[in-house]
């Protein structure tokens, strides 16, 4: 029976790969109400993402199914949902101009350095370089489209910091902040669905007001490495 149970949260986790043949089918068909069914499904492959490990390690699946590696059917599917269907999205949905819309491989590059990083998630709960979050990126990019500038920047200035090893909050796994962070992102994915299926006069303020939970996630992860980079200085 634990192996049965073993099996069952790895098909979970496999769950996310549907979503993930969602949203591409759903890119391709393309159009306002395919887009936002797609972002949907980034929303739904991120919750997933977010409980499989849990299950995970209360299952002690590593124990029991040694010859199954779980955290590679894991990055396999996270790949896909956070960052080349949200970067196939953006360049489908003519975000960036087509003169630029070249730079939209900046980022997959650099995510793709990221999830071969053999450090890139710490043992004490944090993330080190820009934790390859391009379906949130895009989901603002999409919504609020920004000025080209603007977006271009966004793009650019996110994949430089994937290389950079600062700390970011990974708030399913723990850590400083995690409380707060894992509490507020229930309430910011209600904001996601009033925005991308609420009334329309209302979804690009309530966008943008959603902003403020990326802010503080972002905020709060600065805290955590100014706070780190001062004990290693003493």
């Amino acid at each position: 029976m634990r192996k049965v149970f073993a099996w069952l949260v790895h098909l979970y986790t496999a769950t996310g790969l549907l979503c993930c043949t969602g949203m591409a089918v759903l890119i391709v068909q393309g159009g306002e109400g395919a887009f936002r069914r797609a972002f949907f499904l980034m929303m739904l492959a991120t919750a997933i993402d977010a409980t499989d490990g849990w299950i995970a390690r209360k299952a002690e699946v590593a124990r029991v199914l040694p010859g199954f590696d779980g955290r590679a059917l894991d990055d396999l599917i996270d790949f896909h949902a956070y960052t080349s269907l949200p970067l196939l999205l953006l360049w489908r949905a003519a975000v960036l101009p087509d003169g630029l819309a070249w730079l939209l491989l900046v980022p997959l590059l650099a995510s793709a350095y990221g999830f071969s990083q053999v450090e890139a998630k710490t043992h004490d709960g944090y993330f080190l370089g820009f934790p390859s979050y391009w379906n949130v990126v895009a989901f603002y990019l999409y919504m609020l489209r920004p000025p080209t500038f603007l977006s271009v920047a966004a793009l650019v200035v996110f994949a430089v910091l994937t290389f950079v090893p600062t700390p970011y909050i990974y708030a399913t796994r723990g850590g400083r902040f995690a409380a707060p962070i894992n509490v507020g992102a229930a309430l910011w994915f209600v904001l996601l669905g009033i925005a991308l299926f609420g009334p329309s006069e209302y979804s690009t303020r309530v966008a943008a007001f959603s902003m403020t939970y990326p802010l503080i996630y972002l905020s709060l992860s600065a805290v955590v490495a100014a706070q780190q980079g001062l004990r290693s200085a003493r």
